[in-house]
Order: C-alpha cells, then sequence, then structure tokens
C-alpha cells in the first residue's frame, strides 16, 4: 500500500505529500473526489477561493468521517485580494465556506491580480496588506501557518523585509523539464518548503515516450513517475484527478528513482505544450478559464483564473 510522506514547517505543522489538487474540479464533483481520496489515505488537500470549490472540500472531509485535525487543508488567499479588508473579510469567508473553524495553511495565490501576472507592477504594498491580515488570523488562531504563491525573489524580498511572520511555503509550477532551481533555492535559503503544482505538466508529459520507458523501468506509470521525482527533490507535489483509479496511482509514490535517473530527468528540458492549459496565466496567454474535468489529471494545484 503506497504511503504518506511528510514535510514539516514548524514544531506544530507538518504536511502530508502527496496532497490533492483542486483546481478545475467543478464544485459539484469536489465532495465526492476528496471523500474518495481520503478513503485512499491522501490527507492533504489544496484548494483555493478562485476555485469556487472550498464548500466541496469541506464537505468531503466532513463525509469522510475523519477527525478534522487528521486533514490538512490548504487555501489561497484571491490574487486580487491586495487590501487589509478584503483580505480579512475573504479570510473569514474561506472558512465559512469551508465550515471549519481553523484552517491548516493559507497563501496569497500571486503577488499580481492574474490580469496583471507578471507584469511590472510588483503590487508591493497590496501584498503587505493581504499579509498582514493572514498574520492577524494567524494570531487570531484561524490559521496554523501561511506562505505564498507564484511569488519569485524579488516578491519574496518584500515580505521577508516588512511582515511580522515569515511566509513557509511557495507554491510554484514544477514538474520534469521546468525545474525552477534558482526559484526554489532562494525559497529554501529563506527556510521555506517549496511546494509544486502541476507535477505532471498538466498531463503534457503523459505521452513522452521517454518517461513511458523509464516509467516502465519501475513498474509504474508516468504520473506516479513525476510525483515521485518531486518528492526525491524534496518539492510537495499536488496532483489533481477525479477519477478514484488515478487518485490511487497519483497516491502509489513509495518506490526509489535512481540517482542515475533523477540525474537524467533533471536534464530534461525543452519548452512543454500544456495544451489548453497554455491560456492561463502561468502557462501563457491570458484568458478566462472554463471549467474542466479529469481531461488534465496532471494538474496539481492552479486556479480557475489562474495556473
Amino acid at each position: 500500500m503506497a504511503t504518506q510522506n511528510a514535510f514539516r514547517l514548524s514544531d506544530d505543522v507538518t504536511i502530508p505529500a502527496p496532497g490533492l489538487g483542486t483546481w478545475r474540479i467543478d464544485a459539484a464533483d469536489t465532495a465526492r473526489v476528496v471523500r474518495e481520496a481520503l478513503e485512499i489515505g491522501y490527507r492533504h488537500i489544496d484548494t483555493a477561493q478562485a476555485y469556487g470549490n472550498e464548500a466541496g472540500v469541506g464537505e468531503g472531509v466532513r463525509a469522510s468521517g475523519l477527525p478534522r485535525d487528521s486533514v490538512f487543508i490548504t487555501t489561497k488567499l484571491a490574487a486580487e485580494s491586495k487590501s487589509h479588508d478584503d483580505a480579512r473579510a475573504r479570510i473569514d469567508a474561506s472558512l465559512a465556506a469551508l465550515q471549519m473553524d481553523h484552517i491548516d495553511l493559507m497563501l496569497i495565490h500571486s503577488p499580481q491580480p492574474w490580469s496583471a501576472f507578471r507584469q511590472q507592477e510588483r503590487y508591493f504594498e497590496g501584498n503587505l496588506e493581504a499579509w498582514r491580515a493572514l498574520e492577524e488570523a494567524v494570531e487570531a488562531g484561524k490559521i496554523r501557518a501561511i506562505g505564498v504563491s507564484n511569488f519569485e525573489a524579488v516578491d519574496l524580498d518584500n515580505l521577508f523585509a516588512h511582515g511580522r511572520i515569515r511566509p513557509q511555503v511557495n507554491q510554484i509550477l514544477a514538474h520534469i523539464g521546468n525545474i525552477p532551481d534558482d526559484l526554489i533555492a532562494e525559497s529554501r535559503r529563506r527556510g521555506m518548503l517549496v511546494e509544486a503544482y502541476s507535477p505532471v505538466a498538466h498531463g503534457a508529459v503523459l505521452k513522452n515516450e521517454r518517461m513511458q520507458a523509464m516509467a516502465g523501468k519501475y513498474g509504474v506509470g508516468v504520473a506516479q513517475l513525476c510525483i515521485r521525482f518531486c518528492l526525491q527533490l524534496g518539492l510537495l507535489p499536488l496532483p489533481k484527478s477525479t477519477s478514484a483509479e488515478h487518485l490511487r496511482e497519483n497516491f502509489a509514490v513509495d518506490f526509489e528513482i535512481s540517482d542515475a535517473d533523477m540525474a537524467l530527468l533533471q536534464r530534461s528540458g525543452g519548452d512543454t505544450d500544456y495544451g489548453e492549459a497554455q491560456a492561463f496565466p502561468v502557462f501563457g496567454i491570458r484568458r478566462e478559464p472554463a471549467s474542466g474535468s479529469d481531461r488534465n489529471r496532471g494538474d496539481g494545484s492552479g486556479e480557475g483564473d489562474g495556473k
């Protein structure tokens, strides 16, 4: 049976891995998927305000019958929230949607609103305002740990220089063929855990013949190879699926990739065709996304208007 790894943020906050990403899982399907994942053995569920399925995550956890404290819940503050009052209201809205008295980890979803993603404006003041609301929520017992997503080094500089609580997590796009080594190293230098969303490149590597051949050596599928690769790099992967079969496969990663094969995988490069996901801000052209099902089983986290 697959085993659950874990990463420690502090003496009292440990994050199970892999986690279940819930980007583009329809709100109507989310409770079922979460319940099935928890039955399989997942203990970490990743959602976001932008996904529109926080309520389903909470429903799925309750339907599982598991104690609340046995399931780690991550959600994300909307990328557009760049004021203290707005962020504070949205934090309370997430708690209400989840129907939980606390959130284990909450992240600022992006340093910029999605309409301005990776443009020149860094929104330093707005991010500090949102961060102050998150800090207050930690102090009030509403959130156990706080961090960021899609933040680059200059965005981290801002929070570390002016915030009272240091960010503990940076959730970024990372997979075979796209490992941002410099950003990972910079995040780790600051004592942050790095989480990998889209660890299967949004499904883009599943038909790669070289990946299929290597996965075959270990008697696993390509998705399992990709998830294990992230774990062995010390990243916390967040694969997504709505299929019970794929949920089981993505969780069954208790094998070991050899040092030689890890080196080969780390040297893999080139542009990745993310298919329809190429239209989302972190992949390319900006546009409003459509809801989706399991056609991109490899995605990890993402957002309804982002990753």
